[in-house]
């Protein structure tokens, strides 16, 4: 299923078999912060995403599977954006800032996403290969369910919404040890009579990246993917376990002033929660 533009952003996938990568390309000088709230992330450069650090943009935000290994996707994203002279400014260059999270699929046992992975899906967002969703990129591999010693649905999903001026998207990636919950809060595929019956530790993780158009700072940002959060309590049951590493980075491109804030993150929570049930419906 195709999807619009990201905003001003670029994205592009590469599917192999049961894995993938997304990448996400925003505009220069787009604002970025993020927050982990799972107990077993698999993430690079998340700490530079921290409110008070140095860094406050973020070139390039990757998505794959292969957990730990499939970190190395973003060393393709590097060396795209090197060549193209995109970074934080240093003496001897450039340096890009590129965000990774990953989730643990199946490809942990075989073949990861590389970086030559992460080059494909590169090149395939500046081309502008249509978007599509659903069982693709970083959510070829992606199941939901597992406490029930189900493997249910997961996969990319992407909702848009607004506020005011302002326009807010999501991007998600499901593979949540629980259920992804419809609007009335039942689950959308095990039933209200299932019980839960296996931790299923280790194999799990739900991982995403809000977008707006607002001019926002980096603290404004992470407050935004603090609202993410709550989009991932609103659509999964349970959300944040120890055995996910559920985490947002949220990034904000600066076309619309004076947006309101608070706006934006009650927006962006209702989003969220919007593109996790897209990512398990199948068209």
């Amino acid at each position: 299923m195709s999807s619009p533009q990201l905003l001003s952003a670029h994205a592009g996938h590469w599917t192999g078999s049961g894995t993938g990568v997304t990448v996400i390309v925003p505009p220069p000088g787009t604002v970025g912060s993020g927050e982990v709230r799972g107990g077993a992330p698999a993430s690079r450069e998340f700490a530079l995403l921290e409110p008070y650090r140095l860094v406050d943009r973020v070139d390039a935000v990757v998505l794959s599977g292969g957990s730990a290994f499939g970190l190395a996707a973003g060393d393709g994203v590097v060396g795209g954006l090197r060549a193209l002279g995109r970074g934080f400014a240093t003496p001897l260059g450039p340096v890009p800032i590129v965000v990774g999270m990953s989730i643990f699929d199946r490809s942990v046992a075989a073949d990861p996403p590389s970086a030559s992975s992460g080059a494909l899906a590169f090149e395939a967002a500046l081309r502008g290969v249509p978007f599509t969703t659903g069982a693709v990129g970083a959510g070829a591999g992606a199941t939901t369910g597992k406490w029930r010693s189900r493997l249910d649905p997961g996969g990319l999903g992407i909702a848009y919404g607004s506020a005011g001026p302002a326009s807010v998207c999501a991007v998600v990636v499901v593979n949540a040890w629980g259920d992804v919950l419809a609007p009335d809060g039942s689950p959308l595929f095990a039933g209200t009579s299932a019980l839960p019956s296996e931790r299923g530790a280790g194999f799990n993780t739900t991982i995403g990246v809000l977008l707006t158009d607002a001019a926002l700072a980096k603290n404004d940002c992470f407050l935004l993917a603090q609202s993410g959060h709550t989009g991932f309590a609103r659509a999964l049951h349970p959300a944040h376990s120890r055995y996910d590493g559920d985490a947002v980075v949220a990034l904000a491109t600066g076309e619309v002033d004076g947006a309101d804030l608070d706006l934006i993150r009650a927006a962006a929570a209702d989003t969220m929660a919007a593109a996790i049930r897209n990512a398990v419906f199948r068209a």
